[in-house]
């Protein structure tokens, strides 16, 4: 019931600097994409299921405060987090290379899929200028923010294991 709570005050606060604090501080017109680091992250360090819920919730509030059509973000971070959930198994806390790969393929497999559904069905054909200009410069730019954030959201993963473990021998 805590990993639910905090995991949806971390949605929100995801939601929230994404939106506020790093649109202020884009750079060449982009910024990052905090919310697909938070469902990489739960897919990965939790698995399919919960990656599943996190992008679920987290393309919802996208969703209903910034999208055209309700349920696209939804389902494309949901798939996000349950692909990243294949890696679970994968995951060791001192391994940085794998999770920065892990983002940086998500992030490129979102803004390919939002170019093919957003922009190539309505006949908007320049894929180098959407590349070069778009794609590229935000994976960079969400891939070194999530070394830094990357660090703080396992942190938070261990001390809600440590806490569900003690719960856990308390009542077992």
């Amino acid at each position: 019931m805590l990993r639910k709570f905090v995991l949806t005050i971390t949605i929100l606060i995801f939601y929230l600097l994404q939106t506020t604090l790093f649109k202020a501080l884009s750079l060449a017109s982009v910024s990052p994409n905090l919310l697909i680091i938070l469902t990489f992250a739960a897919g990965f360090m939790r698995g399919k299921k919960e990656g599943m819920f996190v992008g679920l919730f987290s393309g919802l509030v996208l969703d209903l405060f910034y999208g055209q059509v309700i349920g696209f973000n939804a389902l494309l971070y949901m798939y996000i987090g349950y692909i990243n959930g294949f890696f679970h198994s994968m995951f060791y806390d001192e391994d940085v290379t794998l999770p920065l790969g892990l983002v940086m393929g998500s992030d490129f497999v979102y803004n390919f899929v939002y170019y093919v559904f957003r922009f190539l069905l309505r006949n908007r054909l320049d894929f180098g200028y959407y590349l070069l200009h778009i794609m590229l410069p935000e994976m960079v730019y969400t891939v070194v923010v999530t070394v830094i954030l990357y660090r703080i959201m396992l942190r938070i993963h261990r001390k809600l294991e440590a806490y569900e473990k003690r719960r856990a021998t308390k009542f077992g």
